[in-house]
């Protein structure tokens, strides 16, 4: 392998910001990064969650507390941050799910402002910065393609994600984008559920899924790692589910 595509293959050295990244799926991230080499941002709305996170990730991690939710404050962002070389957006609140006739419909619109919008505003604001060699990678997950009763928002959330990633691939190219698409994943993103559904869920999940288990944060970090250290694939969605879309 030549010096130059070691340096595209490697995240030492590099700087990632991970929107998203104080909790669940965006702290591991930060932290397999960072222990690849990788000097690490990260952002999201609370800052005790940040100051926690902060605490966990090696010294010189930055930190800022942004709300997502608007469009300003994202650009606003990226304005002061700097140039860098990956974006990785995590950023979503805990998931409500309803079927249809129980749907607020303005209600659901918020759930779109940070899981799809604000990853739109995040791309379209970074873009300038990024430098040479680098890369966006969103999340979407497995409802986009199977969903269950009351996922209507979760699935068609996913699928704009997916839509998303490979129609900015194309325009943005060189740049790669790319996206992890995570199954069942034991984070906090399932707090808003009652204890009953949760458990049903993740017993679901080990009584189902191929590798007969919930699949975990670092799980779908490695994806992220991946995405980012690759050079060669661009506008693809990576599943990461334990065989969800199998079954």
């Amino acid at each position: 392998m030549n010096n130059q595509s070691e340096s595209k293959s490697t995240l030492n050295g590099k700087r990632v910001i991970i929107l998203g990244g104080s909790t669940g799926i965006g702290f591991s991230t930060a932290q397999a990064a960072a222990a690849e080499g990788a000097k690490i941002v990260i952002v999201s709305g609370n800052q005790g969650r940040i100051d926690k996170a902060l605490s966990q990730l090696p010294e010189g991690t930055e930190g800022y507390a942004v709300d997502l939710a608007h469009e300003e404050n994202i650009k606003a962002f990226f304005e002061q941050a700097g140039n860098f070389d990956h974006l990785v957006y995590t950023a979503a609140e805990n998931l409500n799910l309803n079927n249809i006739g129980e749907t607020d419909i303005d209600a659901a619109r918020k759930f779109l402002n940070l899981r799809y919008w604000g990853a739109y505003a995040a791309v379209k604001y970074s873009v300038p910065f990024i430098n040479e060699g680098g890369s966006v990678n969103l999340t979407g997950g497995t409802a986009g393609t199977r969903p269950a009763k009351g996922w209507t928002i979760a699935s068609s959330i996913c699928g704009a994600i997916e839509g998303l990633v490979r129609a900015l691939a194309v325009e943005l190219a060189p740049i790669r984008v790319n996206a992890v698409v995570p199954g069942v994943i034991d984070t906090n993103l399932w707090d808003s559920l009652d204890s009953a559904a949760k458990e049903g869920l993740y017993n679901w999940a080990k009584d189902t899924l191929l590798l007969n288990r919930v699949g975990n944060a670092e799980d779908v970090a490695l994806g992220f790692i991946y995405l980012m250290k690759q050079s060669f694939g661009t506008g693809q969605n990576l599943v990461i589910d334990g065989g969800t879309l199998l079954v």
